[in-house]
Order: structure tokens, then C-alpha cells, then sequence
């Protein structure tokens, strides 16, 4: 036996024990009883007792490969008694459920992140209830010479097709529910004003661009496009995407970056900076959008421009290159600049998250 991974497995066994919703508190006795192997992993078996003199019960811990200490996270217990007959099939039972069920969540998710990718869309934060449809329809052929032709949808609606992708703008008569843009309006760190402003927001316009036929960087230009445009409206107050609210001055901007054959980084993804507890970090928002990984740069001793920059020269690789960047790979733009990339867990963000090295 294996007594460092062992000794893991039996802290493992305690502290998911002691979780409020299990015992809520360490197990007054606990003993290793043996092992077994299961799918090419170790599994140990435990006996434990809720009160000094309580029965023995029954838990499992494991997922081991090899001689690591670090296991899938199977730690489960029914709290049935002890049996050192049963203790080997009922433990086997408990992994292949937990199994299971992890195996289920992890098909759900990738469903999920099948869905966000290429999802493109946004609102636009307007002041009024209003907007013009007609000028909307002459910005777009102005600014980026797109042809409105057959166009669709009543007064409050402009649905167009370009190519094999669809376009649809949306005027809602009320703020966007939950207060939900101002919440994310809070993130923008380079627009003091942001939460203000989103907060005074009655209105908004959905739009939304479609077509799962459709180059999906050539989607993703077609909305910058489309809501760049509308940002010429004369109520327009913010652009809420991405994780945040930018500013209309601010989007226009850096949507002009199309017309210099650049893609429109700025627009399509999020760079949050933060202060963490031994230096600045940052993450990305929006890479999910093309069946990306989001980045994350953790604890740098580094001035956050820079930090900023450097996420950004990286997402801007990814994209127009169409690279996937893997766990234990590394990334640089010279020979001798290397930065590491390990894809585990969030640490701002729910999911997994790529952490590169600064």
C-alpha cells in the first residue's frame, strides 16, 4: 500500500465528512481497510464512526493513477454500516455511480459550451425608448458597405441576411431584467462612468447574428459590424457584451481595426484586471465565443498595462491563427520567450481556464 497516497485519500475522506450537507464534522475514528483497483485507478476503503461509540461505516476514496497523490475526486459514502464481506462490491457500486454521474455532467457541459460557441450577442443601452431604424439601415452600407436587401421585421425589428449568416436587431421597450447590465457594467475599470450609466438605461436593442452556415470569425465581424453601427444612434448609452459594458466611443473605436484587415479583438473579448493576493491578474472573456479555453495570468509583479497587453498579444495568436493552445504545452513570440500553460480549474471564471505563465 501506497501509505502518502493513502494518508491523501484518508484526508480526502475527512474533509468530505466534515462538508454541512455530509457529517458536518470530521469522523471521531477513521481506518484505512484496504484497496482495489477500478478502470486502471486505486481506490482505498475506509471505515469510520460518527461518535465515539457508534458503528463503523463505510466510505471510498480514490482515482489514483500510479504513484500520484492527486485523484479524480471519487470520495463518496452512503453511511451504511460496515461489512467486510459487502465492503468491496458496495464501494465499487459507490465509484461507478459517482462515475457516472460526473461522466453525465461532463456531456452536459460540453453540450453547453457547444451552444456558447459562436452565440453572438449583445445589447445596446439606450436612454429612450426609441431608435431609427432607417438611419440604422444607412450606417450599416456606409460604414461597412453592407447591403441591407429584403429586409424583414415591423417597426421594432430589422432582420437581414448577409450571405449565409442572418442579422437581427430587436428594440425592447425596457431595461434588460435583473439589473443585470449594471452588475456587469461594474467590471469596466476603464470607464469610471459605466455603472452610472448603464443604471439610467430604458431601453435597449437585442442583436443577435446567426446562421451555424456561416464562417464563424466572418459572424463575429458581421456583429461587431452590426452593433458598431448601432451605436450611432442618438440614445445609444452603452454596449453590454462580453462580460461587461463598454463604452459606444470605445467600440466604434476598435471595430475600425476591421478596415485595417486586423480582427476586432477589442470588441469580441473582455481583459479583466484584477488585484489579487501577490500581484495583478487578468482573464479573458469571450474566447468560449470560438470554442476556445478562457486565459487567466495569476500573482504577476508587473504594472496591469502590461499584464493587459500581454493577455491580449496571446488571445489575438489564438484567434487568427484558429490555434488551441493545450495543458502542458508552452507559448512565446521569440526562441527564447517561453511561457507555460497548464488548463485546470478557474480561478476567476466556473470552468476550466487555460493559466499562462507571465
Amino acid at each position: 500500500m501506497n501509505m502518502i497516497q493513502m494518508q491523501a485519500a484518508k484526508q480526502s475522506m475527512s474533509e468530505w465528512l466534515s462538508h454541512p450537507q455530509e457529517l458536518g464534522k470530521a469522523p471521531s475514528k477513521i481506518e484505512c481497510v484496504g484497496t482495489f483497483d477500478l478502470h486502471e485507478m486505486k481506490y482505498y476503503l475506509f471505515k469510520y464512526k460518527n461518535g465515539m461509540f457508534g458503528k463503523w461505516l463505510l466510505g471510498v476514496c480514490g482515482g489514483f493513477e500510479g504513484d500520484s497523490t492527486e485523484h479524480c475526486g471519487h470520495v463518496f459514502s452512503e453511511m451504511e454500516e460496515y461489512d467486510e464481506r459487502t465492503a468491496v462490491e458496495k464501494a465499487t457500486e459507490m465509484v461507478e455511480m459517482i462515475r457516472a454521474y460526473w461522466m453525465e455532467e461532463a456531456a452536459r457541459a460540453e453540450e453547453r459550451e457547444k451552444a456558447a460557441r459562436g452565440s453572438f450577442v449583445g445589447f445596446v443601452l439606450l436612454s429612450e425608448n426609441r431608435w431609427d431604424k432607417t438611419q440604422l439601415i444607412k450606417n450599416l452600407t456606409e460604414d461597412w458597405d453592407l447591403e441591407v436587401a429584403n429586409e424583414e421585421g415591423g417597426e421594432d425589428n430589422l432582420i437581414f441576411s448577409i450571405g449565409d449568416a442572418m442579422v437581427s436587431v430587436a428594440l425592447m421597450p425596457a431595461p434588460i431584467p435583473n439589473q443585470e447590465a449594471e452588475e456587469n457594467a461594474k467590471n469596466n475599470y476603464m470607464w469610471p462612468e459605466a455603472f452610472e450609466t448603464a443604471k439610467s438605461h430604458k431601453a435597449h436593442l437585442m442583436v443577435a447574428v446567426l446562421g451555424k452556415d456561416a464562417d464563424l470569425y466572418e459572424r463575429g465581424k458581421l456583429f461587431v459590424k452590426t452593433v458598431a453601427s448601432c451605436c450611432k444612434q442618438d440614445a445609444t448609452l452603452g454596449v453590454y457584451a462580453s462580460g461587461t459594458v463598454f463604452q459606444p466611443s470605445f467600440y466604434k473605436e476598435f471595430a475600425q481595426m476591421m478596415k485595417e484587415g486586423q480582427m476586432p479583438v477589442y470588441n469580441w473579448i473582455w481583459f479583466q484586471l484584477y488585484q489579487g493576493e501577490k500581484g495583478v491578474c487578468a482573464y479573458t472573456y469571450g474566447m468560449k465565443l470560438f470554442g476556445k479555453d478562457e486565459m487567466e495570468v495569476l500573482d504577476v509583479d508587473a504594472p496591469p498595462a502590461e499584464v493587459q497587453n500581454f493577455l491580449y498579444s496571446i488571445a489575438a495568436y489564438v484567434l487568427e491563427y484558429d490555434v488551441v493552445l493545450k495543458d502542458g504545452e508552452t507559448i512565446g513570440f521569440t526562441a527564447e520567450d517561453k511561457h507555460s500553460i497548464v488548463r485546470s480549474e478557474g480561478v476567476s471564471l466556473p470552468g476550466m481556464t487555460l493559466k499562462v505563465s507571465y
